[in-house]
């Protein structure tokens, strides 16, 4: 009966590695089903044995149970994500071929690395309602990514509504967490102290400069950016041009308008989760744009959307563009004052301009006595509640914090700087661009432009709206009525 005992301990062994499979989602359910029958009837087998013929065949039944488990083991599991990128999309005109571009080589190596193990397979999902449509599945119980890459910008969207995890806890536990840039950090974290995004790429914003343009370097001051506004218009040339439309909900209120605000010193919020835009500073931000609009200092471009505003830097016929680090992904090509042509149709067109010394980078001018000020956000990803391979979604984000790995999202897609500090000293980041970029943000104060503000969405819609009234849409509306109705309409459902 010892080999009888043998049996029973090696089927029991063999039904708790299919258990095992099950969970994992190693195999499909009909692959675990027939073989738990075929698990049962091998015990069923080698209980009723009373020869050693009849516990051979029950043998033999069990090793074609085992046949049937070890081939079930090698099936792969699906690693799904959403991105706003799609590896499918080999247009060289298409806005998001530098994305595009990183998922097709990435997934290539992270499925190579993998083999036999995770085979990742990205959703492409349109940038603006990717998040909404996230919390919709995740309400719904519908199919949601293992992973999502995540702006901060959408943390409290998607926390508020339940979508996706808090990451503390595992990620207190990875080596690369001591050495993660503390604002990013904060930037990932919600109201009720959870880390729900692990960043990889900070994103502040600045302004790009044709040097010809501004021969002694962007202005200092607001009086100093109406002398240079006027002598190019004299010759010519806007002084700038910026993302100043209302489209995308409200985006604008996160770019140019709020390195505006904030470097006068004004803020969206009252520190305590309402909306605040009467303060003085604020409402001169307000006053100022408005009279560089009424002097003809922009292109009408600027109210558009589209990002066509866009257009004026590329061709120079603007002087600056105030705009995100991940800029230099969309700007191009380019043409300079003296005609010079960075024509690739890349990204590699603004780095090369910045590298001859065509575009300079530098920070927002501000009023006597305040310190430049620009909006921040980070690029990371999140695991949404519901995920089904929570161990593939970990070993994706620690792939992604490697050496080999982590420079070429932030240089592709994350279009910014590494949230990992250990990163600063690549090799990738010993070039012009970078150089100049953290030249230019060292006289700023980079802050997230909802500040306490719950409802980030609304926030934005309400900002920008007012703004563009004032310095577009009704020019001679009273500035403080205006931004207190939407302070009011705001904070009426806080």
């Amino acid at each position: 009966m010892n080999k009888k005992f043998k049996l029973l301990l090696s089927i029991l062994l063999v039904a708790m590695l299919a258990v095992t499979l099950s969970a994992c989602g190693g195999a499909d359910d009909a692959v675990v089903v027939e073989l738990e029958a075929k698990l049962a009837e091998a015990e069923a087998a080698a209980s009723a044995a009373v020869s050693a013929e009849e516990l051979e065949a029950a043998e033999a039944a069990l090793a074609e149970a085992q046949a049937a488990l070890d081939a079930a083991s090698m099936v792969e599991m699906e690693f799904l994500t959403w991105y706003q990128y799609d590896e499918t999309n080999e247009d060289p005109a298409s806005d998001e071929r530098v994305g595009n571009e990183y998922l097709r080589g990435s997934i290539d190596e992270f499925n190579a690395e993998f083999d036999g193990t995770y085979n990742w397979v990205n959703r492409p999902k349109a940038w603006d309602t990717m998040y909404q449509e996230l919390v919709a599945a995740v309400i719904a119980g519908n199919t949601v990514p293992d992973v999502i890459e995540m702006g901060s910008q959408w943390i409290n969207l998607t926390v508020k509504n339940g979508a996706i995890q808090d990451l503390r806890s595992w990620a207190e536990q990875q080596e690369w967490y001591a050495d993660m840039d503390a604002s990013a950090m904060e930037s990932c974290t919600g109201l009720d102290g959870g880390l729900y995004c692990i960043p990889v790429a900070i994103r502040p914003h600045l302004v790009y400069v044709w040097a010809d343009h501004y021969p002694d370097g962007f202005p200092d001051t607001p009086e100093e950016f109406l002398t240079e506004a006027a002598r190019l218009k004299d010759e010519g040339v806007y002084a700038w041009t910026y993302f100043g439309s209302t489209a995308y909900g409200g985006s604008g209120a996160s770019r140019m308008v709020w390195t505006l605000i904030s470097s006068y010193g004004g803020s969206y919020d009252d520190g305590e989760g309402n909306l605040y835009l009467t303060s003085p500073e604020t409402i001169a931000a307000v006053e100022f744009l408005r009279e560089t609009v009424a002097l003809g200092y922009n292109p009408e471009t600027v109210f558009a959307g589209g990002f066509l505003e866009e257009n004026s830097f590329k061709d120079a016929s603007a002087g600056a563009i105030p705009t995100g680090l991940f800029g230099y992904r969309y700007i191009n090509p380019l043409t300079a004052p003296d005609g010079t042509a960075y024509a690739k149709g890349s990204s590699d067109d603004m780095l090369d301009a910045i590298a001859a010394g065509d575009v300079i980078l530098d920070n927002m001018f501000a009023p006597e006595g305040k310190t430049p000020g620009c909006g921040n956000d980070v690029a990371g990803f999140s695991i949404p509640v519901g995920a089904k391979n929570i161990e593939a979604s970990y070993e994706y984000i620690n792939w992604l914090m490697t050496a080999a790995q982590n420079p070429k999202f932030v240089l592709g897609p994350g279009a910014g700087f590494p949230a990992l500090t250990t990163m600063l000293d690549a090799e990738e980041f010993q070039i012009p661009f970078y150089q100049e970029a953290g030249k230019a943000l060292a006289g700023s104060v980079c802050t997230p432009y909802y500040g306490t503000l719950e409802n980030r969405e609304l926030a934005a819609e309400l900002v920008m709206n007012s703004v563009y009234k004032l310095v577009k849409e009704n020019p001679t509306a009273d500035i403080f009525t205006v931004l207190s109705e939407a302070e009011a309409e705001y904070n009426a459902g806080n």
